[in-house]
C-alpha cells in the first residue's frame, strides 16, 4: 500500500466493511476518510501510438492491499497483468474467482500473446512523498501470435501468474476507450499505476 498510516488503513477498512464508500468514474472515494483509491493503464504499442484508461479498483483489491499492508495476509509472489476481449465494463463486484469468465480473457498463446503466463508487473519503490506506485519504464514487452487479428479490450492486475486463473486477488479493471488490435508478429508494453490522494 501507498503511504498510508495504520489509523488510515483501519478506518478503511472499517468504511469497506460498512459500505461507506463510492465507486466515481475517479477512483473508489472514501468520504469519512477524505480519500481517492485511483488507478490506470497505459499501453504502448511499437507504432508509437499510447493509449491511457482508468481502471475501476475492486472491493477484494483494496481489502488486499489494507491487510497485506498492516495486517496479517502475506504478500503474494507478484503481480501480473491480464489482457481480456470483452465488453464488459468492471464492476466493482469482480473478483478474480470470475474475471477470466465475465471478461473473457485471452489465454490462448496461438490467437493472443506468447507469454506462457499473465504480463508480470513489477513495480518500481516509491519515494516517501509519492502517492502513486508504478512499472512504468519497468514495462515486459509482449508479443501477439494470431492468424487474423486479436482485439485488445482493456487490462486487469492479478495476482495469480496462470492465465486463466481462477484463484488469487482481482485488484483492478480497465475497459479501454476502443478495442486495441493487433496482428501477428505486433508487440506492445503495459504498464500501470495505482495511487491514493488525501
Amino acid at each position: 500500500m501507498l503511504n498510508v498510516s495504520k489509523r488510515l488503513a483501519g478506518a478503511m477498512l472499517e468504511s469497506l466493511a460498512a459500505d461507506h464508500y463510492e465507486v466515481t468514474p475517479e477512483g473508489i472515494v472514501f468520504p469519512r476518510e477524505s480519500v481517492r483509491v485511483s488507478g490506470h493503464f497505459v499501453l504502448d504499442a511499437a507504432d508509437g501510438t499510447r493509449h491511457v484508461s482508468r481502471n475501476l479498483r475492486m472491493k477484494e483489491g483494496l481489502l488486499h492491499d489494507l491487510n497485506v499492508a498492516y495486517g496479517t495476509t502475506p504478500k503474494p509472489a507478484g503481480y501480473f497483468i491480464a489482457l481480456f476481449s470483452g465488453n464488459t465494463a468492471p464492476a466493482f463486484n469482480w473478483a478474480a474467482s470470475s474475471f477470466s469468465t465475465v471478461a473473457s480473457e485471452i489465454v490462448s498463446q496461438t490467437e493472443g500473446y506468447t507469454l506462457t503466463t499473465r504480463i508480470p508487473w513489477t513495480p518500481k519503490a516509491n519515494a516517501a512523498d509519492d502517492t502513486h506506485i508504478d512499472n512504468f519504464g519497468n514495462e515486459v514487452e509482449v508479443t501477439f501470435a494470431t492468424e487474423s487479428v486479436v482485439n485488445v479490450t482493456g487490462a486487469a492486475l492479478l495476482t495469480a501468474s496462470a492465465k486463466g486463473a481462477t484463484t488469487g486477488v482481482l485488484l483492478s479493471a480497465s475497459l479501454y476507450p476502443a478495442p486495441q488490435s493487433f496482428q501477428n508478429g505486433g508487440t506492445f508494453r503495459v504498464g500501470y499505476r495505482t495511487e491514493l490522494t488525501q
